[in-house]
């Protein structure tokens, strides 16, 4: 997983930390002096559920993996059954810190409703100071709490590696010339018009299929498919209207024309390594690029137009 990703994650896990740890510690506490009566391990659980609202499961477990309780739902149901079951070998037991009264799971995909789960674990001792087991308590991420939630920031340069059976046989093909790259002058017009004109943020050129797919600033979770005969046609402008550059825009208008420009250069640039599809997104200032080895390519629009060809060909 890419570091930046990680370091995002932790910071929201810290934060649920945060708002879990000190009413799980409190229910710890008192359900300690009756860990071995089940009736009323099982009475106190369900009561303190009114401490978790959003949880969708309670229950207690020995050191060993060993579930003492039944499990406790919030809406009054009691399973029984789960009592005496073998938990040590569950996501939250593996990765519990034995020096850490307080541990948070990674994120796994519940056997029960098959949603992705965390569970938070509180370790619980007796007045002699003797650990007896956890509290655990497990949530829907989705019904964790949404100040917690942090958007992921990915306007940084990543590599990723295609179908290594595209890579093997890399050698034995060669570009062949699409009717986009025949009419590519005209495309990259009416592109460049659609973006800084008309209300398009994100476009993707597909170069070997000689289409395009475009994403509107005022319906951006729809997107428009355009075969080459629409994409090179100036009326296609006409279906969208006239509308102002985004002032939210991280890429600047001027070098828009500029990025296709680029994607130009590197479909022609070479015959075995080219460039199969780009797109680029002006509210987040990136580009993707997609090459003939199958690798691809996300980076900021300023970092893209600064590398030269020899960067991505090694010439």
């Amino acid at each position: 997983m890419d570091t930046i990703l990680k370091e995002r994650i932790s910071k929201r896990k810290d934060g649920l930390s945060v708002q879990l740890k000190d009413d799980l510690l409190l229910i710890a506490d008192s359900v300690a002096p009756v860990w071995k009566q089940t009736d009323k391990l099982d009475n106190l659980l369900f009561s303190s559920l009114k401490k978790m609202p959003k949880c969708k499961l309670i229950f207690a477990v020995e050191c060993n993996g060993i579930q003492v309780s039944s499990n406790i739902q919030p809406n009054g149901k009691i399973i029984t059954f789960s009592r005496g079951q073998n938990l040590s070998n569950r996501p939250y037991m593996l990765n519990m810190n034995p020096n850490n009264p307080f541990s948070l799971s990674p994120v796994y995909i519940s056997q029960s409703d098959h949603k992705p789960s965390i569970t938070a674990l509180h370790q619980v001792f007796d007045k002699q100071g003797h650990k007896l087991g956890c509290v655990a308590i497990d949530f829907n991420i989705d019904d964790l709490p949404e100040s917690a939630i942090e958007l992921v920031d990915n306007n940084y340069w990543r590599q990723i590696k295609g179908d290594p059976a595209i890579r093997q046989n890399l050698f034995q093909q060669e570009r062949i010339t699409s009717s986009m790259d025949e009419n590519i002058n005209q495309v990259h017009d009416i592109i460049n018009n659609l973006i800084c004109k008309r209300g398009i943020f994100h476009a993707k050129l597909h170069y070997s299929s000689s289409r395009a797919t475009l994403w509107l600033y005022d319906v951006p979770h729809e997107y428009r498919l355009h075969v080459l005969n629409e994409i090179i046609d100036p009326e296609v402008c006409l279906a969208y209207p006239a509308k102002d550059y985004p002032k939210n825009a991280k890429t600047l208008p001027n070098d828009v024309y500029n990025v296709l420009e680029k994607f130009r250069s590197l479909r022609f640039a070479d015959e075995t390594i080219y460039l199969r599809s780009g797109s680029i997104n002006i509210i987040n200032g990136m580009v993707g690029l997609n090459f003939s080895c199958d690798g691809s390519h996300y980076m900021p629009v300023t970092e893209f137009l600064e590398k030269p060809n020899s960067f991505w060909f090694g010439v």
